[in-house]
């Protein structure tokens, strides 16, 4: 089901600036807040890790999230209020960790309640960004508005990242404190006047229909004749129901599972990309970091520019999303195969042209899942796009907690089994490469069931 008014370019780029915002945000409890705590105040690397745990943890509400938008109609106040509650939450992190200084348990208290409103906000805006613009952004535009949302949010993580490291310098948790406000203060502001007006009238609420017979005598959803359930009651069992009624939809079942497993093996191998080069081809901090900033994650750019352009102007199956989706695990799968393999060869492999259609790759298969999502969320009997969402961001925001966890996990362990540190690594690599190619078999399942289900309407783009 798609609401009137679709979003025009110039739309789809505020909805872009909102994620720059939300990167802008983000970024910091993964990189310069775990720094701070770690190396600036001495604490135990399992406080970070426990935080950022707490932050996955909240990313289960997805669903329910996308539940209130389904019937509450509008989206904007969403995303604004989930922005607004991410930026307190980055202030009020900061604040914890400068008082963790002075008065270490009350800063730990105060910074774990700023990781929950992190988490919080962060998820309501992106179920709410991606339900927006699943609902309002024409069929033909969903693959660049994919791609240009995506891209958005990267710039977000970048300009910011650049931007704080160079001026937290000579650092101290006092300046650290100052320059998150202003980043969380330039970034709510951004997103709210890109916001203004956006979304226009007013939409009419969504009621799911009770089952004919359900409520005899007046009583309403099962409650005694002649009283009414309460709110909450009545909300949890309409959001049970929805959850229900998705989650037995075999499309959105299957597409869930293609999901978890495809960022699952993303992000195993991401977070251990420089540390292996480093390692097996005896690279410098600054050229393994030089390897993810220049050849990965411009790979990954290029792959999502692809993708996004293919889905929007390529004819046939060149330019089905399902196409980029299949392709780029199969093809993530046979790099990051290779890079194993390359380790054993060391200088005489390409590393960095290795790395940089690894990243291609990862890309293509990011953005193409992202569209397939704001077109899948608008199927279905019912007006379940948010809910459709919400389960969709809830299952890769866990792969994505669970991938990290392994990915480092599984190096140590398996570097202890085997005696060997290359070794680890290349154990990992398979496993996330096995894992590519299982969830291109997912994405193929999906698709079987895509094909039969678009066949009269001839598109299954």
């Amino acid at each position: 089901m798609s609401a009137p008014n679709n979003l025009g370019w110039l739309g789809i780029f505020r909805l872009g600036l909102v994620q720059v915002a939300l990167g802008a945000i983000v970024i910091q409890p993964f990189t310069t807040f775990n720094q701070a705590i770690i190396e600036d105040l001495g604490l135990m690397a399992m406080l970070p890790g426990f935080l950022g745990g707490l932050y996955y943890i909240i990313q289960l509400t997805r669903p329910r999230i996308g539940h209130g938008l389904d019937t509450g109609g509008r989206r904007t106040p969403w995303i604004l209020g989930g922005i607004t509650t991410l930026a307190i939450g980055g202030i009020t992190t900061a604040a914890g960790i400068l008082a963790m200084e002075s008065v270490l348990w009350a800063g730990i208290a105060v910074t774990v309640f700023g990781y929950f409103l992190i988490g919080a906000g962060s998820a309501a805006t992106g179920t709410a960004l991606l339900t927006f613009l699943a609902t309002r952004v024409d069929a033909k535009r969903r693959p660049l508005a994919a791609m240009v949302v995506w891209l958005m949010m990267i710039v977000g993580f970048a300009v910011t990242g650049g931007i704080v490291g160079s001026v937290l310098d000579p650092f101290s948790l006092e300046r650290l404190f100052v320059v998150v406000s202003i980043v969380c203060l330039i970034a709510f502001t951004l997103a709210a006047l890109a916001l203004f007006r956006l979304e226009g009238p007013d939409i009419a609420p969504v009621e799911s229909p009770a089952p004919p017979g359900s409520e005899p005598d007046g009583a309403v959803d099962g409650a005694p004749n002649g009283t009414q359930p309460t709110s909450q009651q009545h909300g949890s069992s309409r959001f049970i129901e929805a959850l229900k009624e998705v989650w037995g939809d075999t499309k959105a079942r299957r597409f869930t599972i293609f999901v978890f497993a495809s960022m699952l093996a993303y992000n195993a191998h991401e977070t251990i990309i420089e540390p292996f080069a480093r390692q097996a081809f005896d690279l410098t901090a600054g050229e393994a970091t030089q390897l993810g900033g220049m050849f990965l994650y411009t790979g990954v750019l290029l792959g999502m520019l692809l993708t996004g352009f293919a889905g929007r102007f390529a004819p046939g199956r060149l330019g089905a999303l399902w196409t980029w989706a299949i392709g780029g695990c199969v093809a993530s799968g046979i790099a990051l195969g290779a890079l194993g393999i390359g380790s054993f060869i060391n200088d005489m492999w390409p590393l960095r042209a290795s790395i940089f259609l690894l990243g291609v790759a990862n890309g293509a298969f990011a953005v193409a899942a992202i569209g397939l999502m704001m077109r899948l969320a608008n199927e279905g009997t019912e007006s379940r796009e948010g809910v459709r969402i919400g389960l969709w961001g809830a299952a890769q925001a866990i792969a994505f907690g669970l991938g990290i966890f392994l990915g480092t996990a599984g190096v140590d362990i398996f570097r202890y089994i085997f005696d060997q540190a290359t070794l680890g690594y290349n154990v990992v690599f398979t496993l996330a490469a096995g894992l590519f190619l299982v969830s291109a078999w997912l994405a193929a399942r999906v698709l079987a069931v895509d094909q039969v289900a678009t066949k009269p309407a001839g598109n299954s783009r």
